[in-house]
């Protein structure tokens, strides 16, 4: 109990922690969102939304990258700081340019994956990731 209690943590504990989030949210990004994009490509290609103007095949094609590829570099902790920036990236645009003006219930999954992968991006891959183990 005392120890449960504590605030100091131990660096296995930080490690666990770390692999805990970047498998949930890597995995769960990529599984219920990023395949159904790559899936339903044909479906989306002239409908997804395109807030920057590129169009909106370019803009599912960049939604496609950040979903599967990078979600899945964050799930293996390979460059997973630079994976992680870029889902920021793009959680923040779903959030505040998509689903601007939108009540808070709505964009409430797009706030928790911009929460989970912002502390991804602070705090790293931990030691039980590729770049941990590289050293890196």
């Amino acid at each position: 109990m005392k120890k449960f209690l504590s605030t100091q943590y131990s660096e296995t504990s930080f490690n666990v922690a770390s692999l805990v989030l970047r498998l949930t949210f890597g995995l769960l990004l990529c599984i219920n969102h990023g395949f159904d994009k790559l899936l339903h490509f044909s479906k989306l290609e002239y409908t997804f939304a395109d807030p920057f103007h590129i169009g909106h095949r370019w803009t599912l094609v960049g939604a496609i990258f950040s979903e599967v590829f990078c979600s899945l570099l964050l799930t293996l902790g390979l460059f997973t700081r630079v994976a992680a920036l870029i889902l920021v990236i793009e959680f923040s645009v779903i959030a505040f340019l998509i689903h601007k003006g939108s009540s808070l219930g709505s964009r409430e999954l797009d706030l928790v994956y911009l929460t989970g992968f912002f502390a991804v991006l602070m705090v790293g891959p931990g030691r039980v990731s590729v770049d941990g183990m590289m050293g890196k």
